[in-house]
């Protein structure tokens, strides 16, 4: 994963905090992981990551770039920060633009 995204898309989601809790408590850590994207990684990967450690930085990022991997494998940064704001499709998704515009005054 693109380093430079990643650290844009921690400014856009927590600010750089790690432990903290955004959409009532649903999303939680520096990347604002939400539990069906936990699940959906456990699935396809094969790994045992719990909701609660997402606010482990390490963890974390390794949740978000498998995800990424599965959903926005050869897509451009762009395609990828939808992508995470807005599941698989949310490349495609007119929602998705403003925080595009968020996470490039970062980068």
């Amino acid at each position: 994963m693109n380093a430079k995204l990643l650290a844009a898309l921690i400014q856009v989601e927590s600010g750089g905090v790690d432990i903290i809790y955004g959409d009532g408590g649903d999303a939680v850590g520096p990347l604002q992981i939400h539990r069906a994207v936990v699940i959906d990684v456990n699935q396809f990967a094969g790994t045992h990551y719990q909701h609660s450690q997402m606010t482990n930085r390490v963890i974390a990022r390794k949740v978000c770039d498998l995800y990424l991997k599965r959903y926005a494998k050869d897509k451009s940064l762009e395609e990828q920060a939808r992508i995470w704001n807005g599941g698989p499709k949310g490349h495609t998704k007119e929602a998705t633009v403003k925080y595009w515009r968020r996470v490039q005054r970062h980068l």
